[in-house]
């Protein structure tokens, strides 16, 4: 599974490859503007120092590591600080030093494959400067007016603001994706747990009801063909069908068969009657809820979900379950127990938040409140997105 350690060490390294590339452009356009514009001096000079440079980037492209990226990047810029100079400077009215001038527009670009917002300005501030001292050494020989330095190096300047800001948009972007891989990575492992709660609770809901009424209707049953007593008869019909109400509430929570033939009101007052048998409170069901939508299975189990730990937790004594439609679907599930802590249910109740989740999916909002006495769960999701569910 990936951390947001590894993906931040995969973007960097993407970073550095990315580098290494466009540094072999810079290379391929050095030996080209030698080659069609050479220098009238120093031609040797400049095929040598080009030639260190491709041995250079041959290396840095091999062994480059992310501590070494950067500080690959200011042999880049004393590479072309130093050609512009010598064909500048010793060669008047040449454009070799114009040609090569031009490629310290590449540097910003190279800085901004780093995922450092701080090395990358690091970088481009020096660049800007060697820019224009390099103009400003040649301007005499190019008979360049000052107005066209200066707005050359303005635009320098203007791309060296915007490779920062790109440097500092790709930071975010990375950090935003580790936090998503960190929170779906927390997500499996809160479903995989949620799940197994699940299952131990239908078990011992099986276990504490359904089979202890089976156990005593089998002894009851004994005691009826022993004696033919009448009350052994009624406490056998009493048993069975307690183990059947039982049996129907606990396949109902694994598929709610009400919900697709009765609709959702029906589902909830049957899912309120089963908690507050459980929980020992009682329990009003209010809805306005005129026909099936696409969000009623969501609605259902997050119902489900709420009333569930109000009978874990709260201790309450009587519970109110509202649901309204119109434009945004409104179900709010309130009791007065002992309260739960709006600010930190979400991390303590892994259903709660895996619901929270979804219900974020589906462009609405799960929000807790302190009520008076006890808490009020409120759920908002808009109708119109969710539309209708198709009808055979």
């Amino acid at each position: 599974m990936s951390t947001p350690e590894a993906v931040a060490a995969e973007h960097a390294e993407r970073g550095i490859r990315l580098q290494a590339a466009l540094r072999w452009v810079l290379v391929v356009f050095l030996a080209l503007t030698l080659v069609f514009v050479p220098p009238a001096h120093d031609l040797l000079a400049c095929a040598l120092i080009v030639a260190g440079y491709a041995v250079f980037a041959l290396v840095a492209s091999l062994w480059a590591t992310r501590a070494g990226a950067w500080v690959a990047l200011f042999v880049d810029l004393a590479v072309l600080g130093t050609l512009t100079l010598l064909t500048g400077v010793r060669t008047p009215n040449s454009w070799t030093s114009d040609v090569v001038i031009t490629g310290f527009l590449l540097l910003p670009v190279l800085a901004a494959t780093q995922l450092r917002p701080r090395v990358c300005a690091a970088v481009v501030v020096p660049t800007v400067l060697v820019y224009l001292v390099a103009g400003i050494a040649t301007l005499g020989s190019n008979a360049e007016p000052w107005a066209s330095l200066l707005l050359r190096t303005g635009i320098a300047a203007g791309v060296a603001v915007g490779a920062v800001g790109l440097s500092r948009i790709q930071r975010s972007r990375v950090a935003t994706i580790g936090s998503l891989v960190e929170v779906r990575g927390a997500l499996l492992g809160q479903l995989g747990a949620s799940e197994q709660a699940e299952r131990t609770r239908l078990s011992e809901n099986l276990h504490d009801g359904a089979l202890q009424y089976v156990l005593a209707a089998r002894m009851d049953l004994e005691d009826a063909r022993e004696t033919g007593d009448p009350e052994a008869f009624a406490r056998l019909d009493r048993a069975l069908s307690e183990t059947s109400r039982l049996l129907r509430s606990t396949v109902a929570e694994l598929h709610p068969a009400v919900l697709d033939k009765a609709g959702l009101p029906a589902a909830l007052r049957e899912l309120a009657a089963t908690a507050a048998a459980r929980g020992g409170f009682a329990v009003d069901v209010d809805t306005d809820w005129p026909e099936p939508t696409a969000l009623d299975p969501l609605l259902y189990r997050t119902a489900r979900e709420l009333l569930a730990n109000v009978v874990t937790h709260a201790g309450a004594h009587a519970v109110r379950v509202t649901l309204a439609g119109g434009d945004r679907a409104r179900l709010v599930v309130s009791d007065d127990g002992v309260g739960a802590d709006p600010a930190s249910a979400g991390a303590d109740h892994i259903g709660l938040s895996s619901h929270a989740v979804r219900i974020e999916a589906a462009g609405g909002t799960l929000t807790l409140a302190p009520g008076h006495p006890g808490t009020v769960a409120t759920v908002e999701l808009p109708i119109a997105q969710a539309g209708r569910p198709a009808r055979a």
